[in-house]
C-alpha cells in the first residue's frame, strides 16, 4: 500500500483513504452492515490506515457503525478522522455537545484528525465569532484531538483567508482532473503546498462521474492502458500531487474496493505523457459544453420559477460526459417538473441580465428536449 508521509506532523498514512459515506445499504436504506464491515476490513488488511466518516453520513449512522467495526482494532494501528457539523453549531455549547457525542459514537477517547466540516465564507465567520478554534486547540492541549483542519467548499478568495488565519496541521478539498479552476482547485492546491499545510483530497472521482463516459472517451483511456480501470485514472491524477497526502474514495461495493488496493497497492505516479493523455480528454469534454453559464445566478429568479442554471448545469453536464447517468438524478429528482426548462415564457428578463449574453431562451428549448430523450432512451 502506497503510503505518504505527512513532515509536518510526523506521521505517514495510507495514500488511500476509506470515506465512509457511501457504505453499500439494504433495501430500507440502512448500511449493509454485513458488507461494509468485510469491506473496510478488506481494506485495512491491505494496509489502508485512514477512515473517514463524519456526523451526518449515513444520516447519523456512520459514525456508530465505524466505531464499532473499528473497536476491534488496536487504536494506534489507524487514523480516525470525522467532523463538526457547523451547520448544525450555533453555539460554543453546541460545538462542546457534538463533539462528545461523536466519541461516544465512535467508541474511542480521541480523534486523530478533526476538520471543521465543509466551510466556506460564512460560516468560517461564525466559527471566529463563537470561538470554535480555541475550544478545538484546548481539545488538543488535552489530547482528545490530535490534528486540527478543515473541508473546505467555497470559493478560492474564501479558501485563502481561511488557510493564512492560522497554522493548520492539515485542509482538505475537493480536487480532480475537471475542477481544476473550481472551489479552491489549483490555486488552492498550490497554496497549501506553498504554506506547508499536508491536504486530504474528496471527490477525486467527481461522484462517480470520472468513472465511466461514454464508450469513445472510454476507448481513449484504455487506448493508454487497457487494464486500468476509468476511475483508477482520476485517483492516479490526484495521487500523482507531492502535497496530497490522502486520497478520499467512497467505496460502495466490492468491485470498488479491490480497483482502489490494486491501483494504490502498486501505486504509479502519472507520466508526462499520461498526463498529455489525460489534458487532452479533459479539453475534449470541456469542448462539448453546450453554453458557457457559470452558474451566478444574475438571471434568478425566473419569472416563472425555471431553474436556468440548474437546468443549464444539466445539459451541459450530459453532452460533456456523454452519458445520461451523469445527470439522471439531477434531471429526474433535483429539478422538479416545474422548475425545468419547459416552463420558459420568453419573457426575456433573464436574457436581459446575463452577463455572458447568452441565448437563454433558445437554450432551454434545446436543453428540455435533449434532456427529455436522453430520459426516454
Amino acid at each position: 500500500m502506497e503510503k505518504r508521509k505527512f513532515d509536518k506532523l510526523g506521521i505517514e498514512t495510507s495514500l488511500l483513504g476509506f470515506g465512509c459515506m457511501r457504505f453499500p445499504t439494504t433495501q430500507d436504506g440502512k448500511i449493509d452492515e454485513a458488507r461494509a464491515e468485510r469491506m473496510l476490513d478488506r481494506a485495512i488488511a491491505a494496509g489502508v490506515n485512514y477512515i473517514d466518516t463524519a456526523y451526518p453520513y449515513h444520516n447519523g449512522e456512520s459514525e456508530p457503525f465505524v466505531g464499532k467495526v473499528l473497536k476491534k482494532y488496536d487504536r494506534n494501528a489507524f487514523y480516525l478522522a470525522t467532523k463538526l457539523p457547523m451547520w448544525a453549531v450555533h453555539s460554543l455549547e453546541d460545538a462542546k455537545r457534538i463533539f462528545e457525542e461523536q466519541l461516544t459514537r465512535l467508541q474511542t477517547d480521541h480523534v486523530d484528525f478533526y476538520l471543521l466540516h465543509a466551510i466556506g465564507k460564512a460560516s468560517w465567520d461564525k466559527i471566529k465569532q463563537l470561538g470554535i478554534i480555541e475550544y478545538c486547540e484546548r481539545l488538543k492541549a488535552e489530547g482528545r484531538i490530535r490534528y486540527l483542519g478543515f473541508s473546505f467548499h467555497d470559493s478560492y478568495e474564501a479558501f485563502e483567508e481561511i488557510i493564512r488565519a492560522r497554522d493548520w496541521d492539515f485542509c482538505q478539498i475537493q480536487y480532480n482532473y475537471m475542477d481544476t479552476m473550481e472551489q479552491a482547485g489549483d490555486r488552492g492546491y498550490a497554496l497549501a503546498e506553498s504554506l506547508g499545510v499536508p491536504m486530504v483530497i474528496m471527490e477525486p472521482v467527481k461522484g462517480g462521474s470520472l468513472a465511466n463516459f461514454s464508450d469513445e472517451i472510454n476507448a481513449k483511456f484504455a487506448d493508454m492502458d487497457p487494464e486500468a480501470s476509468i476511475a483508477s485514472w482520476a485517483l492516479r491524477w490526484v495521487g500523482s500531487h507531492d502535497n496530497v497526502k490522502v486520497v478520499l474514495s467512497g467505496m460502495s461495493t466490492e468491485e470498488q474496493v479491490e480497483d482502489n488496493l490494486k491501483t494504490f497497492g502498486s501505486f504509479r505516479a502519472l507520466s508526462e505523457k499520461e498526463q498529455e493523455g489525460i489534458r487532452t480528454i479533459v479539453e475534449e469534454l470541456r469542448g462539448r459544453v453546450q453554453n458557457g453559464c457559470t452558474g451566478c445566478r444574475y438571471c434568478m429568479p425566473c419569472p416563472a420559477g425555471v431553474n436556468i442554471p440548474g437546468n443549464f448545469s444539466a445539459w451541459n453536464r450530459y453532452h460533456m460526459y456523454g452519458t445520461y447517468e451523469h445527470v439522471k438524478r439531477t434531471w429526474e429528482v433535483e429539478i422538479p417538473e416545474e422548475a425545468k426548462a419547459k416552463n420558459c415564457i420568453k419573457c426575456g428578463k433573464c436574457e436581459a441580465s446575463c452577463p455572458q449574453k447568452l441565448s437563454i431562451r433558445a437554450d432551454l428549448e434545446k436543453a428540455q428536449k435533449d434532456l427529455d430523450a436522453a430520459s426516454a432512451r
